[in-house]
């Protein structure tokens, strides 16, 4: 099992910037894959970035790509999603998720882009 503790998030104005951070049980270089989704109202949850290949291979949504990043920490067993020109239409749960045998979840956190 792998266990994800969530931190971050919170209420922004458009155009500013926030990072999630998720502390996974074991080394990310040992999942399959690491990474964020979200779930607006009333949507379905989609991949927002990821990672993968024992750390090595990034994958990030369209909508976010060049305004959203992922870095680990030095133990590399957190990720972080920094969130940099945030738009209102980011706004949703974001869900920690760790793929290892199975799938983990995250207990969310609210991102609010609003002015």
């Amino acid at each position: 099992q792998v266990q994800l503790v969530e931190s971050g998030g919170g209420l922004v104005q458009p155009g500013e910037s926030l990072t999630l951070s998720c502390e996974a049980s074991k080394p990310i270089m040992n999942l399959y894959t690491m990474g964020w989704y979200r779930q607006a109202p009333g949507k379905q949850r989609e991949l927002v970035a990821e990672i993968g290949g024992g750390g090595t291979r990034m994958n990030y949504a369209d909508s976010v790509k060049g305004r959203f990043t992922l870095s680990t920490n030095g133990t590399r067993n957190t990720l972080y999603l920094q969130m940099s020109s945030l738009k209102p239409d980011d706004t949703a749960v974001y869900y920690c998720n760790a793929h290892y045998f199975g799938m983990y979840w995250g207990q969310g956190t609210q991102v609010t882009v609003s002015s």
